[in-house]
């Protein structure tokens, strides 16, 4: 006679707090020593759970003023795991993962997302979430603002909606959210009042809520046939690239400024990257002296973990030769903007930051993301300063170099390769058509009127002395030139 497993359930508390400062709630399965948690839509501060409280179902302490509503949820979720237990029980199937998958399946299959009292719950806000605990600090925003838009839409354009389903997402669902977003104001250009939401920026939104409905079918909570997105169908337009040419870039390092003020510092950093095939201003400003060795600067790429090597230019030398002393350490940051005593600062290479804790790297990004602001705050003075009247930023270092590259003749996939793209589509974006003498001199071939060769000569010998037409003339008539 097989031996009867025993089964037990409990809440707990996640070990760490949410971004909210705040604990997720988790229901522990244990059998035969092995643990399965599934998580609950109920987060609590750690002093207002009772870990005693199974008793009475009173797990959240009255001290929480939504106590109520939440010990409601945990009973009715805690429910609802041991009645899968019990039906996959009968089968003779109740194993931990078996009872995880079926109530995981249950749940994400019917909610997207939810709007909570205290936050976001559902398929969508888990997955943003597990972007951020895995350190993706930069996606988790972008999906951070999907989230955000969908639940206004919800709000504003649904009455008040506060969930919605897999099921519910249908073509019609997304080309009303669509539309929506096409109402929404782009609350960066304070300036400039009444702006709309670019329709790039309404592509990556609408790229986000693709990605998280393809997701869904990868793990069976939709299945292929009824995603929104085969049907409807929405692309971006093609921009402009900012970029300086030769001149501009003169105009720039012509300047005379105070050496070690704020803008002498943002100016090195833009012409290093510039003359460096255009580096991220993220990795720029983590660059370490032992980045640099006989002449060549070689760094992992935050953005795609690719190596870049590069030779050091003499203009890029020279920017360097202004930083370096013999105090300089091999660990010390290039150029001074970042602080060597901060505690990110320990996390050297691009494989130390990837193993960062994921409020540590939060903080990182933060750091870099307040002084590339900084910088370009001071690059727009400076362009000022310059005559330059283009948006100038650090980003605009590295479409400038393609650009320049171009005009230099060489070729697209050099430049794709010293870009470190993966695509040639995105290097010939920041190259732009930068050249347009070909296509001038085809028109002008088409238009040209044929040349009257007499009245030109005439038009030379008028142009000339007495003497000098003489000699002109006397030399035509020896060559028998023709009309």
């Amino acid at each position: 006679m097989a031996k009867t497993k025993i089964t037990t359930f409990a809440l707990i508390l996640n070990s760490r707090p949410n971004r909210f400062g705040k604990y997720a709630v988790y229901i522990r399965i244990i059998q035969d020593r092995k643990v399965t948690k599934v998580k609950t839509s109920v987060d609590v501060a750690k002093s207002h759970w009772n870990r005693e409280g199974g008793k009475n179902e009173n797990w959240v302490r009255q001290a929480d003023p939504d106590y109520a509503n939440k010990n409601d949820a945990l009973s009715k979720e805690l429910g609802k795991v041991k009645d899968t237990y019990r039906k996959l029980k009968y089968n003779s199937i109740a194993t931990p993962d078996r009872i995880l998958a079926a109530v995981v399946a249950d749940e994400t299959s019917q909610t997207f997302l939810k709007i909570n009292p205290t936050g976001m719950a559902g398929f969508a806000a888990e997955r943003a979430q597990d972007i951020l605990d895995a350190g993706g600090i930069r996606n988790w925003k972008k999906y951070n603002g999907f989230l955000n838009k969908l639940a206004d839409f919800m709000d504003k354009k649904m009455k008040h909606k506060k969930e919605v389903l897999f099921s519910e997402i249908t073509p019609e669902f997304v080309t009303r959210f669509d539309s929506y977003l096409h109402t929404l104001h782009n609350s960066r250009s304070k300036k400039e009042a009444g702006k709309m939401l670019h329709q790039n920026t309404i592509v990556v939104v609408l790229n986000i809520f693709r990605t998280l409905v393809r997701k869904g079918i990868e793990l069976g909570y939709i299945t292929p046939d009824k995603n929104p997105f085969l049907v409807f169908k929405y692309s971006g337009v093609k921009t402009e690239k900012e970029k300086l040419d030769i001149s501009e870039i003169q105009a720039l390092e012509a300047l005379e400024l105070e050496e070690g003020s704020l803008d002498w510092r943002s100016r090195n950093c833009f012409l290093f990257s510039f003359y460096c095939a255009g580096i991220r201003a993220g990795d720029l400003l983590q660059l370490r002296w032992l980045n640099v060795e006989d002449g060549r600067l070689n760094y992992q790429m935050g953005k795609n973990h690719k190596t870049r090597d590069l030779k050091l230019v003499p203009q890029a030398a020279a920017i360097l030769a202004k930083y370096r002393t013999e105090a300089s350490k091999p660990t010390d940051y290039i150029f001074p903007f970042m602080d060597n005593r901060k505690t990110y600062a320990s996390a050297i290479l691009q494989a130390d930051r990837d193993t960062l804790p994921s409020d540590m790297k939060q903080k990182l990004f933060e750091e870099i993301s307040a002084k590339n602001a900084l910088i370009n705050k001071s690059l727009k003075r400076l362009a000022a300063k310059a005559g330059i009247s283009k948006k100038l930023s650090m980003h605009i270092s590295r479409h400038s170099f393609a650009s320049v590259a171009a005009q230099k003749g060489i070729e697209s996939n050099k430049i794709k390769s010293l870009l470190a793209h993966s695509r040639l589509q995105t290097t010939e974006g920041y190259m732009g058509n930068f050249s347009t003498d070909e296509n001038d001199k085809a028109l002008e071939a088409v238009f040209d009127k044929p040349i009257d060769k007499k009245a030109r000569l005439v038009e030379i010998v008028q142009g000339m002395d007495e003497a000098g037409a003489a000699m002109l003339m006397k030399f035509l008539a020896s060559q028998k030139i023709k009309k």
